[in-house]
């Protein structure tokens, strides 16, 4: 149970599912697919969706590479955070989009695993929120020729050490996407 007054609702994380950030990554259309899939249960249950896009100098505010990927629509009345740390509540409006829904746990989907998905997964376990992750809704592009293992290994070691991560007062969890209940 979360560790935050008052916030008894669910918000979907949509992080980064932008062009850059998702061109070649790993089975980045099954991904896409099963968050295009969790966008329209959420919406169907009422569900706070809440987009986040990530900016730098590689990919700037607006540009084509910034863009979502085209198979995913935000509504005019879906909030978007724009972030330029990995962790999506860091120096952005996050926390404050999601207090005043009364959001106290999030189900985390995007791009990339072993960056902004990582940061964001400890950001909000620290910060008080019960954080379930959707093993099959998340995704990296190949980052082995700085060191990292390969992306399918990246994506199936934050499945499994998200499932054993915990703190006190607070819940984490890892389901596929049909698995996701936000209720």
């Amino acid at each position: 149970m979360t560790t935050l007054q008052d916030r008894p609702k669910t918000a979907l994380l949509v992080i980064d599912v932008q062009q850059d950030v998702t061109e070649g990554a790993e089975d980045r259309d099954t991904v896409v697919a099963n968050i295009a899939a969790l966008v329209d249960k959420a919406r169907a249950e009422d569900v706070p969706v809440v987009w986040v896009a990530h900016h730098d100098e590689g990919m700037p505010r607006d540009s084509d590479a910034w863009q979502y990927v085209p198979e995913l629509q935000r509504r005019d009345d879906e909030p978007l955070v724009d972030k330029t740390y990995g962790d999506s509540f860091e120096d952005t409006d996050l926390e404050q989009v999601l207090a005043e829904r009364g959001v106290g746990r999030l189900v985390v989907t995007g791009a990339q695993t072993d960056a902004c998905i990582r940061s964001t997964l400890h950001g909000g376990l620290a910060r008080g929120y019960d954080v379930t992750l959707v093993a099959d809704a998340h995704t990296t592009q190949d980052m082995t020729q700085w060191g990292n293992i390969p992306p399918a290994e990246v994506i199936q070691f934050t499945n499994m050490y998200w499932g054993f991560t915990s703190a006190p007062g607070r819940t984490t969890g890892v389901v596929k996407t049909d698995e996701v209940a936000f209720a």
